[in-house]
Formats: structure tokens, sequence, C-alpha cells
């Protein structure tokens, strides 16, 4: 039988889920939330760009969510800057006994030690008190620094360091909130937009962080971050907007775990609106953009993860990587205990029932 889901959010992961909730037949979809007042009436089939009429309609309305009483919601809804919110509509559908998975809030990936203990408690005893379990993920924080670092220590006999990268140019990326309000992409040097204002990036990828550490079996002394910006040599367009030139047009951050003065697990990114800026800081391995995870020890690794799509490019490819991995993690999260769900503790998703011959 089926499962039964309800989808909130349409943005640029949550269109792409949208997709796969209607093809899927491992799912029916029974509700749509949206937050534009100018997509509520309008068929779930047009909102993820199908040629076809599903008969849910979208709303703006959460009680109709619940009202449709679905067995789980894709919650794909903006978190970055909305991150209280997020956390009160996931505990919202946790107590009405609906499972969750998502791309946000991220700090719910793997909360502790990130998060007071007090807050984690009660998401808890509302999903225990619900019988409903939450997962969230992603790529990066996600698949790519969790589960594959993960499936690589474990053929190690001994780990100095493992450090997860994601190198990519966002140009085309289509998000104008993430890409000047979070990232602070096309504002003055020195203006700190979200993501960099102090302790922010150890916030949200101290999630990846404490997850690595508790799968390593090691203590984090302390998490410590840097950044680096540069400017644009001349004004330019992106896919989210204007550039001017001087501001800000490649950043580069690291976060890093530290065990005993040692940089033990290390999350670095570098982003460029150009190619050709900063050709000194690392470079993606295929044109575009990649994911890289390295493991110092015995044996070391280096493993590249190049996403392509046939629908568009390594932007794009990225998101349906993301879209793909909660929505195939619905089977394992409505089967697993209440609670908050993590990398850690759900059985391995396969891609079960993907296979298509063109």
């Amino acid at each position: 039988m089926a499962i039964r889901v309800a989808h909130v959010g349409t943005g640029n992961v949550g269109r792409l889920a949208l997709t796969q909730l209607i093809t899927d037949p491992q799912y029916e979809l029974v509700a749509v939330c949206v937050s534009s007042e100018a997509k509520v009436g309008k068929d779930a089939g047009e909102l993820a760009g199908l040629e076809v009429a599903t008969g849910v309609t979208a709303t703006d309305d959460l009680d109709a969510v619940l009202a449709a009483r679905p067995e789980c919601v894709v919650y794909c809804a903006m978190g970055d800057t909305r991150t209280p919110e997020a956390i009160a509509d996931c505990a919202r559908f946790l107590a009405a006994g609906i499972n969750v998975v998502g791309s946000a809030p991220v700090i719910l990936q793997y909360p502790w030690q990130v998060m007071p203990e007090k807050y984690i408690a009660g998401l808890e005893d509302t999903a225990r008190q619900g019988g409903s379990s939450l997962f969230i993920t992603g790529v990066d924080p996600g698949f790519a620094n969790d589960l594959i670092p993960f499936a690589l220590a474990g053929t190690c006999q001994r780990i100095e360091q493992v450090r997860c990268l994601e190198i990519a140019d966002y140009a085309t990326y289509d998000g104008a909130v993430v890409m000047f309000d979070v990232m602070g992409f096309g504002k003055p040097l020195g203006e700190l937009p979200i993501l960099l204002q102090p302790g922010v990036l150890s916030i949200a990828w101290g999630t990846t962080i404490r997850q690595l550490a508790a799968g390593l079996g090691i203590e984090v002394d302390d998490i410590t971050e840097r950044y680096e910006q540069e400017p644009a040599p001349e004004a330019f367009d992106i896919a989210a907007g204007h550039v001017a030139k001087g501001s800000v047009a490649a950043l580069r951050f690291e976060i890093r775990g530290m065990v005993g003065g040692h940089p033990a697990i290390v999350i670095e990114h570098v982003t460029r609106l150009r190619e050709d800026l900063r050709p000194d800081w690392r470079q993606p391995a295929q044109p575009g953009g990649s994911y890289r995870v390295e493991i110092v020890g015995e044996p070391s690794y280096a493993v590249d993860i190049c996403p392509s799509s046939r629908k568009g490019d390594h932007n794009h490819a990225a998101i349906v990587a993301a879209a793909g991995r909660i929505v195939n993690a619905i089977p394992a999260v409505v089967a697993a205990p209440p609670g908050i769900r993590t990398t850690l503790d759900l059985p391995l998703v396969t891609g079960k029932g993907l296979y298509s011959a063109g």
C-alpha cells in the first residue's frame, strides 16, 4: 500500500522532491502547502513542473495538511532564515503523529551538543507521545559529509582526519535569499551575512561535526571557524541577481572539529560565482562543481563525487540528489522508532524500487 504523504515547500529542493512524490508509486500525495500566495490553488503537478493533474491543490494552511492525515510530511520550507518557526512546524506534525523527513531545519540533522538539551528533549518527548519520527538531511550538510565518509571510514585501520569539501560555482543557483542574505554574495566585503555572523558556521555545520565525531567514537573539544571573501573584479549578473564590482564574488570557509588541538574533522567550502576567481583555492573535480571526501589514515582516501543531470548543471544535479535522499528515506523513517533519527541509526537507504531502463 502506498504511503500517504503531504508536502510543504516548493522551492529549489521542494519542487524536485514533489516531482518524485507524484511520480513514484510508493507514495500517495494527499496535500501540498506553500508560502507564496501566487501558488495557492495550483495543482501539485503544475507546481512540480509536470504535465499531469493530481487533483491535489496547494494551500497555505498547515491545518489543511494535518486534516489530510498523512503518514509522513516532506518538509522543504525555508529554514535558514526562520529556524525557530521551522522547528515549531516540525514539532506540530510530530505531535499529531505524523512522521517528518525534510531539508530543514538543518540544526535537527544531528542536534546533540549543538542545540540546548532542553529543546532536544522537548522534541523527543513530543515525538514519543505522537509515535512519530523525524529525519533531516540533504547533500551538504547531508550524505556527502555523513553517509559517504562513514562508509569509507569503515574500511580504515586508523584515522587521523576526515575532511569533507564542497567546491562549486554557484552562479546558476537561483535562490536570492540564500545567495545574498545568507551567504553574502553581492554584498560589500566585511558586511557579515547571516552565515558569517560569529558562531553561525559552527552551528550550521556543527551538526555534521558532532555526527561524524559520534560515528568515529571521539569527543570534540572545540569547534573553530574561519573564512575568506574575494571581491568581484568587475560587475556581472548571476541567476539570483546582480553582483557589483568590488562586492563578494567568492567565499571560502572551514569549520574544524578539534581533538587535543588537532583538526580531526574539517568541513571546507569553496564557493565561486566565476571559475576564474581565486584559482589558488581548491578546484572541483569536474567543471562547475563537485564534493570531495578526504581521509588521512591507513588507508587514506581522496574520493570525488561529481553529480550531473540530463536536466541541468551541477547545481541542479546536487539539488536533485538532496531531494532524492529525502524522499527515498520516507519508508525507513515511517518504520523507525519515535524520535529524532539520523544517518547513524537509520538503515541503509538503497534506492529500492527506483530502477528504470530509460
